[in-house]
């Protein structure tokens, strides 16, 4: 009546360590020091690749900048962030986001003291003949329109002679003309001083994003049009 034992249940009999020689008896304390080890290794391992990828990415790609001053606004601020393509430094033509083009802001060490750097935008490229007259610029006898730049800060009336821009050389100026040291004053940029262009602002909160060129178009006028019919022979 209080048999508990089950019906046609069998004798197990002695359990020995020799039952099963697949079975494996660990030290847990041994073991999670080992799995502690073996995680920190890895951590450590991912850490120094992380920062050799960095260190890569910031040598021949990317560089951060500060802007100081505010020969640019009102497109960049006296304090601003900013990220800079370095492989224009290369001078990758083939790469269309790597190349220098009209209406870029480009970083560069200062020609005349290169222990300095400013920022400016292209507005001259390499065999354009380039002049400015009453705070007008034109290239190759074209007027620049130039929808980026604010009436509040270019109401100089400034002039450059005309001057042809040597093979890898560029002509620069700040966005805001009535305060700004650029090629006006120091002349053009050679290309191996130009360490990098302006691609993305990452401080301001609220000027967060990519930086675009502008878009800056060459624009004939109506008195470069009379001097082209001038001195067409009938």
């Amino acid at each position: 009546m209080f048999n508990l034992r089950q019906k046609n249940q069998l004798d197990i009999g002695p359990v020995s360590a020799s039952d099963d020689a697949g079975i494996e008896v660990l030290d847990f304390r041994k073991a999670a020091r080992h799995g502690i080890w073996l995680e920190s290794f890895r951590l450590l391992r991912d850490i120094v690749l992380i920062v050799f990828a960095m260190s890569l990415f910031l040598v021949f790609v990317a560089q951060p900048v500060v802007v100081e001053g505010t020969s640019m606004v009102p497109q960049l601020e006296n304090g601003e962030r900013l990220i800079v393509n370095k492989l224009v430094y290369y001078d990758i033509e083939s790469v269309s986001w790597g190349h220098i083009e009209r209406g870029d802001i480009v970083v560069f060490w200062y020609p005349k003291d290169p222990s300095k750097s400013y920022v400016k935008r292209v507005v001259g490229l390499p065999g354009e003949t380039i002049s400015v007259r009453e705070g007008i610029v034109y290239v190759d006898g074209l007027e620049l329109v130039e929808p980026y730049l604010d009436v509040e800060h270019n109401r100089s009336v400034t002039n450059r002679p005309a001057i042809e821009i040597d093979d890898h050389h560029y002509f620069v100026m700040g966005d805001n003309r009535d305060n700004s040291s650029d090629s006006r004053v120091f002349g053009v940029v050679p290309s191996k001083y130009i360490y990098g262009k302006a691609f993305f602002r990452y401080w301001r909160p609220s000027g967060i994003g990519f930086i675009r060129g502008g878009e800056p178009l060459l624009e004939e006028t109506e008195s470069e049009q009379g001097d082209v019919r001038a001195a067409t022979p009938e």
